[in-house]
């Protein structure tokens, strides 16, 4: 069996762009490339079966009778999801930048194993002794890391792009995979709202049994939580070199399903340190 996305409306240049990469990259925690179709405008990708969707359909758009996704199934997304994104940073050469991770390019398996899809913005990494490389920047909404969210006129901007880019966009993953809220939502007025924004004023307080997706009805580990939260605000500071490395990021979310709750706050320390900054 295999899932097939239509791309209708992608770029040529995007079209080949994902073909290379998950042609290149073959890792359990992405989604593998079984064949392409192109045919003048109409191109079609064709994955592997991943036979429970989007993690979007699960977390936003899931239908009141449908079975509500668990702590433990979360954190075990979250930990897959983020070594998919080790992989691309860390075991790559040169490393490969995502740029559009978000809960619509990341697709669920057989046991809610979580692949990263949506490669058609990706990026290969600076070449050795550098930090960053130029890039062009496109509106991505609420998981867009705040170096590049000033968007002029024409909706483009040209920046700097490094891995910490996508480590902020998994914190705000992470966030909606805790919370069950989307990144961006609109208010009655049409006003629109982030999940950032909403969920500041609640870490500073301490309350994060207030940011606990209700459907949980309370059976998470309060300490757990807690810690997940903060793995999340430590991936979405404004800041790029006071984010955490996705190995970091992955060893906190491996101690959080086993309950090492104290190294958790270790790991993440070290990892700023280490940066250099």
């Amino acid at each position: 069996d295999v899932a097939i996305q239509k791309k209708d409306h992608d770029r040529r240049r995007n079209f080949l762009v994902e073909i290379c990469m998950l042609s290149w990259l073959p890792h359990p925690n992405i989604v593998r490339l079984a064949g392409y179709c192109a045919d003048g405008d109409h191109r079609l990708l064709v994955y592997e079966n991943v036979q429970l969707g989007l993690l979007k359909e699960h977390l936003h758009d899931s239908a009141p009778d449908k079975k509500q996704l668990d702590w433990n199934t979360r954190m075990k997304i979250a930990s897959e999801a983020a070594k998919g994104l080790e992989y691309l940073h860390d075991k790559q050469q040169p490393t490969v930048i995502h740029r559009r991770i978000n809960c619509s390019n990341i697709l669920l398996g057989e046991g809610y194993q979580a692949k990263l899809s949506g490669f058609s913005f990706a990026k290969l990494g600076p070449p050795d002794g550098k930090t960053h490389v130029s890039a062009i920047f496109e509106r991505n909404y609420g998981h867009q890391a705040p170096e590049h969210a000033t968007i002029c006129e024409v909706s483009v901007q040209t920046g700097l792009l490094s891995v910490k880019s996508d480590v902020y966009s998994f914190g705000v993953v992470l966030l909606e995979i805790i919370t069950g809220r989307k990144d961006i939502r609109n208010s009655k007025g049409g006003e629109e709202s982030s999940l950032i924004a909403w969920a500041k004023p609640l870490i500073k307080d301490n309350k994060f049994s207030e940011m606990a997706y209700p459907a949980l009805q309370g059976h998470y580990p309060a300490t757990g939580l807690k810690q997940a939260v903060l793995v999340a605000s430590t991936c979405v500071q404004k800041q790029p070199h006071t984010r955490p490395t996705m190995a970091d990021v992955v060893t906190s979310l491996t101690y959080i399903a086993q309950g090492k709750y104290d190294s958790v706050t270790h790991a993440l320390h070290n990892s700023v340190l280490n940066d250099g900054n």
